[in-house]
């Protein structure tokens, strides 16, 4: 067996052990398997038959039992971590059980030479001590917002207002009353919820439509509010901004926002409340692509030329908006442009007397355009579906129709500031323009067939998303493409292999590799492209067709796959990279130097450093997660 296991001599924390030491508990250590909902470790065990064992594949979860019945899980286990010794080490003290969510195998220590080999390697037992998850736990804790409290410009910036310039008045119930008065009140008032206070400032909950039917279906219309209402909801303060408000209500929908000042509530955010909005820079330039009529209008508009979209950029950075809403907001402005050329485009055909497109079609955007996480430095990633004509009489005519189409569309482009892409992936190219059960037979082929060089192409095809046309075949081709993925255990191993083409460069105890003589760090490849890829291929294997990390994450989470806190630091750390990142591109459309996604190590300051390094110990700990649960059969 021994041999077997030659492959975690390499894993952190084992590669801290001398051959020795990794030999001495190796040999003594067996493989264990447990099936989804088993008990590894159980509260109710004595101390003396508790285990240590090293999570080779699978989930599990710890769960403490609560003194009200519930029980509470307070984190995840993936492959790589160790599970049992915080047990052993606080000697009963913390009592928690351990089950299987899914098939899982472990590597199962024997105590003694586990504690002695602890007792005996500093290093060793400092990371043990300490838990893989202390940094995580840390970073979630941070505060990842902060506001000011005064408006240094009086503009217009929808990004730069404070919630109390958009909230109406406060409708209060008092808890004792009753359901029946709280849907009247509703009624009467037009609002959408109701806030649940016993003196008209102090929040005690909410009460809403949903919560009302509830109750009326369960024949408790005459209970007291207090019984029904959501308690804590999220509330904002009137002097943060207004877009943490927004970003809320997006991704968490709600029917209102109570907004406090200090400890008291002072009014409300509904849906409504943002319809005055106006005169922001970003809604007069997506007003001005959406009505250009021509691709110069629509390269003056373009991200890389419009100095007034970096300033607004630059400003969101300022105001701590999360990095990823705001290279979400970048590809919605990208999408935008996008859209308006491939109109330009069908329009210039029907002027040149070519007509209009003779059938169905949808042009898709790929990569991180597709999984709208854009910055300033990219290039076209793009496809075209068409609806089948393969026994049209008019084949070759509708052929030459569209090759004419996507030639001038991925042109339009490059003159907008999107190059073309240097792998060929457009939609001007056969290979990415072709008729849905062309794609079918396509993807069946590349699952089959994948190489080493397709497979990076497959990735960015991966993420395709639609933004013009039929959306229909888009939809369809999702479905088929998922399904089909999930049951291909040798893709998920081919794309494993190629995201650990770039490993994260940071070492042990956190020093970063910079690279040349500059001391440069691949933002992309050997960061972000990290989480990014992880992300994806977990997706794949649960079936989840999310196409955005972030949302992707929140899936997962929601999924049980991944612990909602764990979820959590993912996503921060790809806030602190892509932040860099906008940033570095920012800098470099100031000083007219060509875009790249390289940053020089050399500039940042010690908060900096820190914020970088953190981030690339959680994508190091994603990338080992994964390879981990990738080798699951070299252990036998």
């Amino acid at each position: 067996m021994a041999h077997s296991l030659d492959f975690y001599r390499t894993q952190y924390p084992f590669d801290l052990l001398s051959d020795k030491e990794f030999d001495e508990i190796i040999n003594n250590a067996e493989v264990k398997e447990y099936s989804s909902n088993e008990f590894i470790i159980h509260e109710d065990q004595s101390e003396d038959t508790i285990d240590i064992h090293f999570l080779l594949s699978g989930l599990a979860k710890n769960i403490m039992h609560r003194s009200n019945g519930r029980q509470l899980s307070v984190r995840f286990y993936y492959p790589g971590d160790l599970v049992g010794v915080m047990i052993l080490l606080t000697s009963g003290e913390m009592r928690f059980s351990v089950q299987a969510l899914e098939p899982i195998k472990t590597l199962c220590f024997k105590r003694e030479s586990f504690l002695k080999i602890m007792s005996n390697n500093t290093q060793f037992s400092k990371v043990v001590m300490e838990g893989i998850s202390h940094l995580m736990k840390s970073l979630y804790d941070e505060v990842k917002f902060k506001s000011s409290s005064t408006d240094e410009e009086d503009d217009r910036e929808l990004y730069k207002k404070r919630a109390g310039a958009y909230m109406e008045q406060p409708a209060f119930i008092h808890p004792q009353d009753s359901i029946e008065k709280a849907a009247r009140m509703l009624q009467q008032q037009k609002i959408e919820a109701l806030l649940v206070s016993e003196d008209r400032q102090n929040l005690l909950g909410m009460i809403g439509y949903g919560d009302l039917l509830k109750a009326y279906f369960e024949n408790n219309h005459r209970d007291s509010v207090y019984l029904h209402m959501s308690e804590e909801p999220y509330s904002i303060s009137d002097q943060e901004f207004i877009y943490d408000a927004l970003s809320y209500l997006k991704h968490h929908p709600t029917e209102i926002i109570p907004v406090h000042h200090k400890d008291k509530i002072v009014g409300i955010l509904r849906q409504s409340s943002f319809f005055t909005i106006s005169n922001s820079v970003y809604f007069d330039l997506t007003y001005r692509i959406s009505n250009a009529t021509s691709v110069d209008e629509l390269k003056d508009l373009s991200p890389v030329y419009n100095t007034r979209f970096q300033d607004f950029v630059s400003s969101l950075i300022e105001d701590h908006m999360m990095a990823y809403d705001i290279a979400e907001l970048i590809t919605n402005y990208n999408d935008r442009i996008h859209k308006q050329i491939v109109q330009i485009a069908e329009d210039e055909m029907i002027a040149a007397g070519l007509g209009a497109p003779p059938i169905n079609y949808c042009f898709l955007v790929m990569g991180s355009e597709g999984r709208k996480e854009q910055a300033f430095s990219t290039d076209q990633d793009n496809g075209m579906i068409l609806a089948d004509y393969e026994h049209s009489r008019n084949k070759e005519q509708i052929n030459s129709y569209f090759k004419l189409l996507s030639e001038k569309i991925n042109s339009l482009l490059n003159q907008c500031g999107f190059p073309f892409c240097t792998g060929g992936i457009m939609a001007k190219e056969d290979k990415w323009r072709q008729q849905k059960s062309q794609w079918h037979e396509s993807i069946d082929q590349w699952i089959k067939k994948m190489d080493a060089e397709e497979i990076r192409d497959f990735t960015i095809f991966m993420d395709f998303r639609p933004i013009f046309g039929d959306f229909s075949l888009a939809y369809d081709l999702k479905k088929y493409v998922t399904t089909r993925v999930q049951r291909s255990l040798g893709l998920h191993q081919l794309l494993m292999k190629d995201t650990l083409r770039f490993r994260v460069p940071v070492q042990p105890f956190g020093r970063i590799s910079g690279v040349g003589k500059r001391k440069t760090l691949n933002l992309k490849k050997s960061a972000i492209m990290q989480i990014v890829n992880a992300i994806r291929i977990y997706s794949m294997k649960y079936g989840i067709e999310n196409i955005n990390t972030v949302s992707r994450l929140n899936a997962l989470a929601e999924q049980e796959r991944f612990h909602p806190r764990d979820a959590e630091n993912a996503k921060l750390a790809l806030h602190r990279l892509m932040a860099f990142r906008i940033n570095e591109n920012l800098d470099q459309l100031k000083n007219n130097e060509p875009l790249s996604n390289e940053l020089k190590l050399g500039k940042l300051n010690k908060d900096e450093r820190k914020s970088l390094k953190e981030a690339l110990n959680i994508a190091k700990r994603l990338q080992q997660v994964l390879e981990l649960s990738y080798n699951r059969n070299r252990v036998m």
